[in-house]
């Protein structure tokens, strides 16, 4: 995949967060309560408990179905990301070897577990986040924020972080365009040439950050980035809040994975 295709894979989320499903109508603040409180409730559970959150893979599927999101462009997405995940838990094994279980015959570490842990907390939260994108959009996730209370000093830094990466993006693919048409016959590809293109991409980003800044004074921006229309608090929003708060509260505090397994242990019997 080259540069171009990832450029323009860039905001997909966003492009997601345009149809129209039963997810996509929900007010933006609601869902930003519901994410908040899973992932919340996703990173209580002891380091050591790999059953207990097999039970929150029904959030981010169910998400993904209702909302229509492809679930393989979420997984990829994760998966590009897992490498931080896997070097923070990496060295669990090695440091906390206690035998905790036995499975088919092979002693399981305590070390194991909470890297399996970690796994799929990392897994569960960042699939979370990314749906609550795809189907609200940045924006409108930086909205509910503000009306939820957020700093706008904050808030506003965010749209700026996230709107510069498409600027950043922008400056880098014509760069990297003018690079490969004039480093023809493997000339121009090195360290040097490399360190070189960092520092003009650089000084093209600053200064485009500057026009964009003095354009933005023009129009009148105050530090605080106003949202045409209103949001409104509907019934089904608070519906959808409060089952999410029942669903995440009983997969927290009752065995739901050992009711689970004992009730298809006496079935299968």
């Amino acid at each position: 995949m080259n540069f171009h295709t990832q450029y323009f894979d860039l905001g997909r989320l966003d492009r997601l967060s345009y149809r129209r499903t039963a997810v996509h109508s929900l007010d933006p603040r609601a869902k930003v309560i519901a994410t908040g409180l899973f992932l919340v409730t996703v990173v209580s559970f002891p380091k050591y408990d790999v059953a207990g959150l097999v039970p929150f893979l029904l959030f981010p599927v169910l998400a993904a179905t209702l909302g229509e999101i492809p679930i393989g462009f979420i997984l990829r997405k994760v998966l590009i990301v897992s490498p931080f995940a896997v070097f923070v838990g990496i060295f669990s094994p090695f440091l906390d070897t206690r035998t905790v279980a036995v499975i088919a015959g092979l002693p399981v570490s305590a070390g194991w577990l909470s890297f399996a842990s970690i796994l799929l907390k990392f897994a569960l939260t960042v699939s979370a986040a990314l749906l609550l994108v795809a189907t609200t959009s940045f924006p409108g996730v930086c909205h509910a924020l503000r009306r939820l209370g957020c700093p706008p000093i904050f808030v506003s830094q965010l749209l700026f972080l996230y709107r510069y990466l498409f600027v950043l993006a922008e400056e880098a693919m014509r760069i990297v365009r003018a690079w490969d048409m004039r480093a023809f016959a493997g000339r121009g590809r090195g360290a040097t040439v490399f360190a070189r293109l960092v520092g003009v991409l650089l000084i093209r980003t600053l200064d485009r950050a500057e026009r964009i800044y003095q354009a933005m004074l023009c129009r009148g921006f105050a530090g605080d980035i106003p949202r045409l229309g209103t949001l409104r608090l509907r019934s089904v929003d608070l519906v959808f809040v409060a089952i999410t708060a029942v669903f995440l509260g009983a997969c927290r505090f009752f065995p739901v994975t050992e009711g689970i397994g004992l009730l298809a242990q006496g079935i299968w019997r």
